[in-house]
């Protein structure tokens, strides 16, 4: 049974027996992994508090085969280093902790397939984190710019200075999700939605890493442009996500 080291983002943790936790993370090399912190639930335990959601670590990961007929292997985590311990500085915070909780849950969404490495997606959830941390931006507007790029890195990237269906040059009056983002007059499906031109400009903007224009953008253009993402996303992933309506927005 081998053992293996990696950088690490805690996307997920939940109680496993009396003292050990079921944890997600998301590896720079390995991809998405879960292991079995074992009695890191006991308040003797020499690095349970560095394995909280959000949390950036050094692990060293005991590999284990999966048991017959189940859906995964579960390895054990031997030893871990905090590299950075985000979580717990965003933890008492509620709009950048929920935001954060968002991406956590986003990436592992993203990442179907345990030990299929997924660098920028990790890359990218480090950098959304941080910068959560920072505080340097509203956190919805970060937690808008993380999902967008996610959506891009998966080859989903709403059309927002072309038509959709067309290519006929921008910007235009409408978008529609299925279609897959801004669309002309002439492509227009019904049920299409009208997004001032503002909030395509913040949508783009985000995409970009504009932050001076997304900075500027109104509450109406936050608002409308954090909507048309999150249903775009959701659209392609086929799922709702849980955390998305606990994220504060005020």
């Amino acid at each position: 049974m081998p053992l293996f080291r990696d950088d690490a983002i805690v996307l997920r943790a939940h109680k496993l027996g009396e003292a050990d936790r079921i944890l997600t993370l998301l590896t720079r090399r390995h991809g998405r992994v879960r292991a079995v912190g074992k009695g890191v639930r006991r308040t003797t335990s020499r690095f349970g508090a560095r394995l909280e959601p959000a949390s950036h670590v050094d692990v060293q990961l005991l590999t284990r085969a999966a048991a017959p007929g189940s859906a995964g292997r579960l390895d054990v985590v031997t030893q871990t280093e905090s590299l950075d311990n985000v979580g717990a500085r965003l933890a008492g915070d509620y709009g950048r902790w929920t935001a954060a909780s968002a991406m956590c849950e986003i990436a592992e969404r993203l990442t179907a397939e345990e030990g299929e490495p997924a660098l920028r997606l990790y890359l990218l959830l480090l950098g959304a984190l941080r910068a959560l941390d920072a505080n340097e931006h509203d956190a919805g507007l970060v937690l808008d710019a993380y999902l967008i790029r996610a959506a891009a890195l998966e080859g989903w990237a709403p059309a927002l200075d072309v038509c959709a269906k067309c290519d006929a040059a921008g910007p235009h009056p409408a978008f529609h999700i299925a279609a897959g983002g801004a669309v002309c007059e002439v492509c227009r499906p019904p049920g299409s939605a009208h997004p001032s031109p503002e909030t395509i400009g913040l949508m783009l903007a985000l995409l970009t890493a504009d932050w001076q224009r997304a900075d500027a953008a109104s509450p109406y253009a936050r608002r409308e442009s954090s909507g048309l993402i999150a249903a775009h996303l959701q659209w392609h992933l086929e799922r709702r996500l849980r955390a998305l309506p606990l994220v504060d927005r005020a």
